[in-house]
């Protein structure tokens, strides 16, 4: 029987939550008017009957549940205020409930199946909170009139345009509408929060014109004839690239298709093929991109090796960083195979690979769904069902394989005009066309033009300031907050770079993107050791470096992947004089960096997860300042920036230090294993350590592995490649001998937790699942954890391991202290 609590409001609350429930309780009916807050969660309701005899219920959560009709009968509750209904099967919501709800100011819809809102929903006139994230709704315009309304949240929907007079509403202050295939306003401009979508529909003129960019990234193996391509598609003609002439990191380019009165403009991005530039690649590549999957067709091999290294690598990176995204396979290098025969065999077998893989991704979701819900108490798993779902929802578009002869004129036309003919399909591009006000145009051609007169410096960079002044100068009716609006589109579709959230570099933009990109390819290269090997001894002067010195940064970054920044330092700076031979002094050292402070290239890097500072050991300083709790702490010589190397994880060759300062592993170890479903993306565990290291030291990192300290806590972090792919989080049992022990422990793995879980958004593809394993020598089970986000978030409602026992047995009989299990919840 469900427990009844006094809340702080002497109010009564009934907590039914989880108990598999499929009607209401007999005991809560009785209640009529004494139930006032009612949790009903996580149980399995389908539907709900004689709740309108609850007529003073103030909150009501029936989240978690299997409810597929939305019950009619709340509308009999008039003083309710909270309603949660998240996490359902809900289709549709009649009319006359709303009305009648007089008092309702919160309500979640979050995660159902919605595809329209009743037209009387604006009747809650008291609604401050409404989420419908995650549901199929394709018009909003139900909403205009709440008045109230303060937080909307319509995330991962099917929207395409947003109703202009929802944001006259001077009352909202929050709103979110990531994941849909908006063009009015385009998602970019969403993407900047409320107050760039209000900007956006003031500069709106009623005849604004639509316009079709594509942001195109060309993505292959190298030597797959990327460079070829693309070249050969901006000029109309075979274009040749010597191997020599190959690209270094990525190259923008850009050209515009014009038919008849529309025209498209293509934004290419040629990415380079080889595995050392893949760790920058996250940084430019986005969702709802179109992709150009370059496949050498003379060196392939019909076996699955080759189609693994050369397609299926990158088509499953596409699905779990950008699964709604666009991939045209194109097959070059024709004019090298046999003959047409050998083509067509080839080609054959490339698009039975590809199907085979994307139908195999969807059936081991849907068994693993089917798994989930299998169980005694589907509810507990409801969070993980509720991924898998929203990753069936994803649809990568994989097109048919065209065949190229790159020396043939006609075969480069014969892939431009299939090109334009997929854009404009509105069945494969949805969201393409997009409606913006005349003024983003004016602003973007004014820059172009502010570079060719001189007015920006050749290389691009230019501070907030100075732009802006310049740009006020010439559109008089743009203030601040409008241009700057403009400029943060402009940076996400990729026309400037302007990295605002990054402190050390919000007053600087890079209205040039290739220049950026020519100073990330200086330290980031297949060919970085022959470039050091290049540095002569006038530049090492310029830098007083010996000869010496630079054998062992050659040496480190062999066996350790360790850069020293003097290197970097002179590597970057003889890029920038060989691209700009009148860079001045001032522009070196805002780039480079110098002794006391860290140069934007790093500063970029870091940001990214690509590398981390590593500094030198030194002896204790006598004359720091003294440490004294609950006061702010004064480093003795703050003006000292200089760390000795940056570090490359992806880099690294194997696991030797990791293991010898880590030791064995003991079975009395808090151990947890997080999950990632389909698998662990290429580059995730790195960065996920560049993360983490730069919170924690000292740290020793290795291929796969990485310990680091806090206090006398040692943590280590192990990437798995089992039948599973999981990231295994252990902390020493030689540092737990306390329950205070093991809470300070907990808290270091939580904050491990917290960078992995917002890491893991950058992946739309993934899902997670964490386990803690049996101790027991040779034991199999695992302990799974539920609800664990309320506790990364220290969510107010979080039931992280209430009510559990102070030991748990595994199904195989093994008992363990639950607290070395999981995190203890306060007051649980």
């Amino acid at each position: 029987m469900a427990q009844i609590n006094g809340n702080p409001n002497n109010q009564n609350e009934d907590d039914y939550s989880g108990k598999k429930l499929k009607a209401l309780p007999r005991q809560l009916l009785q209640r009529g008017a004494d139930a006032v807050k009612v949790e009903l969660q996580r149980n399995r309701l389908r539907q709900i009957t004689d709740i309108s005899q609850l007529t003073n219920l103030k909150e009501l959560n029936l989240s978690r549940n299997e409810i597929t009709d939305f019950p009619v009968e709340i509308r009999a509750l008039h003083q309710l205020k909270t309603l949660y209904m998240n996490q359902n099967n809900i289709k549709t919501i009649p009319e006359n409930v709303f009305p009648s709800l007089e008092k309702l100011n919160f309500l979640k819809l979050s995660t159902n199946r919605l595809e329209k809102l009743p037209s009387d929903i604006s009747r809650c006139q008291d609604l401050t909170y409404l989420n419908l994230s995650n549901n199929c709704l394709k018009d909003l315009y139900p909403l205009v009139g709440l008045s109230r309304l303060k937080e909307l949240y319509i995330e991962r929907n099917q929207l395409a345009e947003l109703p202009d007079r929802l944001f006259q509403n001077s009352s909202l202050n929050v709103f979110k509408a990531n994941g849909n295939p908006l063009r009015k306003p385009p998602g970019e401009v969403c993407a900047g929060g409320l107050k760039d979508i209000q900007n956006y529909f003031a500069m709106l003129e009623a005849n604004a014109p639509d316009v079709y960019t594509v942001k195109t990234m060309f993505l292959g193996t190298s030597m797959a004839g990327k460079s070829t391509l693309c070249r050969s598609l901006k000029e109309g003609c075979p274009v040749r690239v010597a191997e020599a002439d190959r690209t270094v990191g990525i190259e923008i380019s850009e050209f515009t298709v014009r038919d008849g009165s529309e025209s498209i403009r293509f934004l290419f991005w040629d990415f380079a093929g080889q595995e050392e530039y893949y760790i920058t690649h996250h940084v430019f590549i986005t969702p709802q991109a179109f992709v150009i999957l370059a496949i050498n067709l003379s060196s392939y091999n019909m076996d699955g090796s080759t189609f693994k290294a050369n397609v299926g690598f990158w088509i499953r990176n596409l699905q779990l960083q950008i699964p709604d995204s666009v991939v045209l396979l194109v097959g070059t290098h024709v004019d090298q195979c046999q003959d047409e025969n050998e083509v067509k065999k080839k080609k054959e077998h490339i698009e039975k690979q590809v199907k085979e893989m994307l139908d195999t991704h969807t059936v081991n979701l849907e068994q693993r769904r089917k798994n989930l819900q299998d169980v005694e108490d589907p509810s507990s798993n409801s969070e993980q069902i509720n991924q898998i779902e929203r990753l069936t929802e994803y649809k990568l578009k994989v097109l048919e394989l065209v065949p190229i002869d790159c020396t043939k004129p006609a075969d480069i036309d014969k892939l431009k005009k299939r090109i334009k003919a997929e854009v404009l399909n509105k069945d494969t591009f949805p969201s393409i066309e997009q409606t913006l006000p005349r003024c983003y145009y004016e602003v973007e051609n004014h820059i172009q033009e502010l570079l060719k007169n001189g007015d920006i410096p050749e290389h691009g960079i230019v501070s907030q300031d100075v732009l802006l002044c310049e740009l006020k100068n010439r559109l008089t009716t743009l203030d601040d907050d409008k241009l700057k609006l403009i400029l943060q589109y402009l940076h996400r579709i990729g026309v400037i770079i302007w990295y605002k959230e990054i402190t050390e570099l919000e007053g600087s933009l890079f209205v040039k993107p290739s220049f950026l990109i020519s100073l990330f390819k200086t330290v980031v290269r297949h060919d970085l050791v022959q470039e050091l090997n290049k540095i002569s001894s006038v530049q090492l002067k310029s830098e007083n470096a010996l000869v010496i010195q630079k054998n062992r940064w050659i040496r480190d970054y062999k066996e350790r992947a360790s850069l020293s920044n003097v290197a970097i330092r002179i590597l970057v700076r003889t890029e920038l004089e060989k691209i700009n031979e009148s860079a001045d002094k001032e522009l070196i050292e805002e780039v480079v960096g110098s002794k006391n402070k860290e140069g934007s290239l790093l500063s970029l890097l870091k940001h990214f997860d690509v590398c981390l500072s590593t500094k030198q050991n030194s002896g204790l300083n006598p004359k720091a300042n003294e440490f004294c709790p609950k006061k702010d702490w004064v480093p003795s010589n703050p003006t000292v920036y200089e760390p000795d190397a940056c570090l490359f994880p992806s880099f690294l060759p194997d696991n030797m230090q990791v293991e010898r300062e880590w030791g064995l592993d003991s079975t009395e170890d808090l151990n947890i294993r997080v999950y990632l479903v389909p698998e662990i993306p290429h580059g995730f565990f790195h960065r996920l350590v560049t993360r983490t290291c730069s919170f924690y030291s000292p740290f020793w990192i290795g291929k796969d592995q990485c310990m680091l300290c806090c206090g006398d806590k040692r943590v280590l972090l192990r990437e798995r490649f089992d039948e599973d792919q999981f990231i295994e989080i252990r902390c020493k049992d030689s540092a737990l001998e306390t329950s205070e022990d093991i809470q300070k422990a907990w808290k270091v793995i939580k904050e491990i937790m917290k960078r992995l879980d917002r890491l893991k958004e950058q992946w739309q593809g993934l899902c997670q699942t964490v386990t803690s394993p049996c101790k027991a020598q040779d034991c199999d089970d695992f302990f799974e954890w539920t609800d664990w986000h309320d506790w990364l978030e220290d969510s107010e409602t979080n039931k992280f391991n209430w009510g559990l026992e102070e030991k748990q047995a595994c199904r195989n009989g093994h008992q363990r202290r639950t607290e070395l299990l999981f995190p203890r919840t306060p007051d649980a």
